[in-house]
């Protein structure tokens, strides 16, 4: 029997799924909300360029275009190859444009009978004879004034009704109209992403927020959404602030420090400094061999490792140090961090660890020193009518514009697709614990369901890859998943590892700069040999790839 599988999400890691699904013989169709495929790729700030190198941003089996020799493509070209790699494998046949899923329910054994489950599903396996999940989905369609006296059309319509204001005025001949289906299918995968959708938007006390401030506020999905002459001519002649020093937070400051230059410089209000790399070369060698090798990974602690490796990791501590010291020295050098004050107090290493690094836009800190773009730090700050009243100042910080750079409630939008109030907790976890998914994509106890793109890494395309090509074999029942429990457990070493290492800076869900022993895991489940180097000095030695994956 043919088992459907519902993909939620058109962007990287919902066409990875709907690719290697495709692979094993199931039947794949995937919802997407908006009318393009590309998820946060579809649009970007202008300034917008790859965060990591395209040798470690691409699909095993379909290498960048010899066309693109940056090492960080921009927008339009990471959008041109992800839309390549799509028609390469005739991906887009399988996706429902503009559907959105509003929401996914179970339908199947009780939740009684599931909380008293010793393995996922019940029995073990990625299918029930009786379990199915309904996908309600709403498609945002046209149909003409003139059948609505049609009753077939009439019985399509929402129930709502459609009125004009003025009677006087003649409705148009064409209304959007939005119509609900139910989909039933054998198996969700959620590739809804995490950056996108619901926006973390600061709270303030009553009279110190937005609503007091006369000038305008808006998030940094929202200016991304505009076409990039709009946003240009939008920041123009304007006092900007911009919340934030993450990848958005610069890009925009950059754009607004083009567009209005010293006479409006664009002020950057930030919490604490990063280390943003300029490059992936410190001091001349590649970043990759200092975090992307199998010995750099015998420097740290690893979930589930044995005692020697434990003891070996804690022996070589002196060189996770100098390494990350290295890195650091470099940043510094380059950025001139030290003359602008905004040398951090923590390691690279917990940066990276904590998937905080981002890549500064060329020539930023020349904006900087040019006074075109200005650094101010405050771990607090309210409105006021004229702009924002920064913690310790006495002086408001007058502003035409604010754009909120504070990143997203991935969480939220995770938990929000679920009806089951059981599911929603399940997923969503303890606020101080990774959100609880086995292989960072199956939560034990909910079934006939998978979750890719949340957890992030340093190369999320290349995670996302190895995830669904994971779950493609369990679906395939390759394998079986061990108990709940061992799962559990399993879930909890990561979230241990997770913690140790970006400490204060802790955003659930990140595994680091540990892929290779993340992707040994996925290999030894699917009966691949996780070795994929050729010789013991390249093994230990040689960064991992994408392309070290490119076959079994």
């Amino acid at each position: 029997m043919e088992r459907q599988v519902a993909i939620i999400g058109a962007g990287i890691s919902g066409l990875l799924a709907c690719k290697y699904t495709l692979s094993k013989g199931f039947h794949p169709i995937v919802f997407e909300a908006k009318s393009s495929i590309g998820g946060v790729w579809t649009k970007t700030v202008e300034t917008t360029k790859l965060q990591t190198p395209k040798p470690v941003y691409q699909f095993s089996d379909f290498p960048w275009p010899s066309t693109v020799e940056e090492d960080f493509p921009n927008q339009h070209q990471v959008f041109d190859y992800i839309q390549s790699y799509a028609n390469h494998f005739d991906l887009l046949r399988h996706i429902k444009f503009n559907t959105k899923v509003l929401s996914i329910e179970y339908e199947g054994p009780s939740e009684e009978e599931m909380q008293s489950w010793s393995m996922w599903g019940g029995i073990g396996d990625p299918f029930r004879s009786k379990g199915k999940w309904k996908v309600m989905v709403e498609d945002a369609q046209s149909f003409s004034t003139e059948d609505l006296g049609s009753t077939d059309t009439a019985r399509r319509v929402p129930h709502r009704s459609l009125t004009w204001p003025d009677a006087g005025v003649q409705p148009p001949t064409q209304l959007p109209v939005h119509w609900c289906h139910v989909h039933l299918v054998d198996f969700v995968i959620l590739c809804i992403g995490r950056f996108s959708d619901f926006p973390n938007i600061p709270e303030f006390p009553p009279n110190q927020g937005p609503e007091v401030f006369h000038g305008k506020v808006m998030h940094s999905m929202d200016y991304a959404a505009m076409d990039y002459k709009n946003a240009a001519d939008f920041v123009k002649g304007k006092q900007v602030t911009v919340v934030g020093f993450q990848k958005y937070a610069l890009d925009i400051a950059m754009e607004c420090s083009v567009a209005n230059g010293t006479e409006h410089p664009c002020t950057v209000l930030y919490k604490m400094e990063h280390w943003n790399v300029p490059d992936y070369l410190p001091w001349g060698v590649p970043l990759t061999y200092l975090y992307f090798s199998r010995f750099s990974e015998l420097l740290v602690h690893k979930p589930g490792e044995g005692f020697l490796l434990s003891l070996l990791a804690t022996l070589l501590f002196p060189v996770r140090w100098a390494f990350s010291k290295f890195v650091e020295s470099h940043i510094e050098n380059k950025l001139r961090l030290a003359k602008f004050g905004m040398v951090p107090k923590h390691s690279f290493h917990k940066e990276i660890n904590s998937c905080l690094i981002a890549t500064v836009p060329e020539k930023f800190y020349d904006k900087v020193e040019e006074g075109s773009i200005n650094l101010k730090k405050s771990k607090s700050f309210s409105f006021c009518k004229e702009g924002i009243l920064v913690n310790g100042e006495a002086q408001p910080l007058k502003t035409d514009l604010v754009i909120l750079a504070t990143g997203f409630q991935g969480d939220k939008k995770l938990k929000g697709i679920f009806v089951s109030p059981t599911f929603k907790d399940y997923i969503a976890g303890s606020l101080d614990a990774t959100v609880p998914l086995y292989r960072e994509c199956i939560h034990p106890r909910i079934p006939q369901l998978a979750v890719i793109g949340f957890s992030e890494s340093i190369s999320n395309l290349y995670t996302s890859e190895m995830r669904c090509r994971w779950l493609a074999e369990l679906l395939d029942s390759t394998f079986k998943l061990p108990s709940i429990k061992e799962m559990e457990k399993d879930v909890a070493k990561w979230d241990e590892y997770m913690k140790r290492y970006s400490g204060q800076y802790y955003r659930r869900s990140c595994i680091g700069a540990l892929h290779i022993w993340y992707n040994d895991q996925l290999c030894k489940d699917m009966g691949w040999n996780p070795k994929r180097k050729k010789g013991f000095i390249a093994e230990l030695f040689e960064p991992y790839g994408p392309l070290d994956y490119a076959s079994q």
